[in-house]
């Protein structure tokens, strides 16, 4: 029989990934598409980690790393915990993988057994429920919704674990909100989490340094917690580095390990040159964040002023990444006549996100591939030029609904 396993039917394909596919397909049909669909940094990597992995190819790392990644590297992310975060995890308890996709898939099959339950507050980024629908687990969606900036809050929390709940996944700066939860926020929620001690969290801090609110509060602060934090991280979106697949965990010992058997047996190490530019990347200057953090927190100002010009789209601030993600429910059921002379009505958000990539030829990415159908993702990770000709486009599209 000439099909994929049951495991692979049953999973869903990224849909930001779907719609930049969608995207370069008409770009090549030499279309002018505006893409905001992809969460990729428009920026160069820093020249000095570029000439440390130029420096690395000469030197001939060219041969197998260890599977948890090169001890210098480990040291240096461990370093970094320390003198940002304050928290001690040794070089042991840090594990290296292909791209912090990796490595929260890891540590989502290390963690979840079949029948298990993993709390997901929605929205929340594609991956996550088919990660734990791969581990075998069901997936808990508990939505959070725009009157609480999207945030779960401690109640929520508390109704949604079971007997079999084993895992949460927390994501802030949150990936697709732009949220940040308040030390307040994860105080209440750590209280919560103390009092299950079998339940572990996952911690997603890929946008830890795009925050725009100046304080970055891990659930991994709260000493109580500690055992039951998996911290996930990586060089992606502080470094500008998406194409060089670095991501990391850090977490107890068992966890490590575990991913670390999980690991050598489907990719073993990451790249090796890519290992040494991220260990630059950690050790080198920081000021390159900063610069990046502060040009994206003026795209953020000015995409929050020009939705707020849109009719029918509601608006959060967000409050760190580089996203928007306006409500837009009151366009639901508003008309267009498409390209074939065909009435048309926009029943929902993968309507109004084919309908911007035909009308305005504008990319984004449906709420609904965040669970979340009444919203619509904007990346606002593009030059201000090319976003201000973009909501251009969209408020144009939207003033011909009818």
């Amino acid at each position: 029989m000439n099909t994929p396993s049951l495991r692979i039917r049953q999973m869903s394909a990224s849909p930001t990934l779907a719609m930049a596919a969608r995207a370069a397909e008409m770009k090549a049909q030499g279309i002018d598409v505006i893409s905001l669909s992809l969460g990729e940094p428009d920026f160069n990597t820093p020249d000095h980690i570029k000439e440390a992995a130029k420096q690395a190819i000469d030197q001939n790392f060219s041969k197998y790393g260890p599977v948890p990644g090169y001890p210098s590297l480990r040291k240096a992310i461990s370093e970094k915990l320390k003198k940002e975060n304050g928290l001690d995890y040794k070089p042991e308890q840090i594990m290296v993988s292909t791209g912090g996709k990796q490595a929260l898939c890891n540590a989502v099959l290390a963690i979840l057994n079949a029948g298990d339950e993993c709390i997901l507050p929605t929205p929340c980024w594609v991956s996550y429920g088919e990660m734990i629908k791969l581990a075998e687990a069901t997936a808990v969606m508990v939505e959070c919704g725009i009157e609480n900036d999207f945030k779960l809050t401690a109640a929520q929390l508390e109704a949604a674990i079971t007997d079999k709940t084993r895992a949460i996944i927390l994501c802030s700066p949150s990936n697709p909100t732009g949220s940040v939860y308040t030390r307040e926020e994860m105080d209440s929620l750590a209280a919560v989490l103390k009092n299950n001690p079998n339940v572990m969290i996952i911690a997603d801090e890929i946008y830890e340094h795009i925050n725009y609110v100046g304080e970055h509060v891990s659930i991994a602060h709260y000493p109580e917690l500690r055992e039951q934090v998996v911290i996930v991280n990586g060089v992606s979106k502080a470094y500008a580095m998406t194409g060089w697949r670095i991501g990391w965990i850090a977490a107890e010992e068992w966890v490590v390990k575990a991913c670390n058997k999980l690991q050598g047996q489907y990719t073993s190490c990451t790249c090796t040159i890519a290992m040494k530019a991220a260990e630059a990347a950690y050790t080198g200057p920081q000021q390159c964040i900063e610069d990046m953090r502060q040009a994206f927190e003026r795209r953020r100002d000015l995409v929050v002023k020009m939705a707020k010009e849109i009719p029918g789209f509601e608006i959060t601030i967000p409050q760190g990444a580089f996203y928007l993600f306006p409500k837009i429910s009151k366009l639901f059921g508003k008309h267009y006549t498409d390209e074939n002379g065909q009435e048309q009505t926009i029943s929902d958000s993968n309507d109004f996100a084919l309908y911007l990539l035909q009308e305005a030829h504008v990319a984004a990415v449906a709420g609904s591939a965040f669970f979340a159908p009444d919203c619509i993702r904007f990346s606002y990770a593009s030059s201000e030029e090319t976003l201000i000709e973009a909501f251009n486009r969209i408020r144009n599209a939207v003033e011909k609904l009818h």
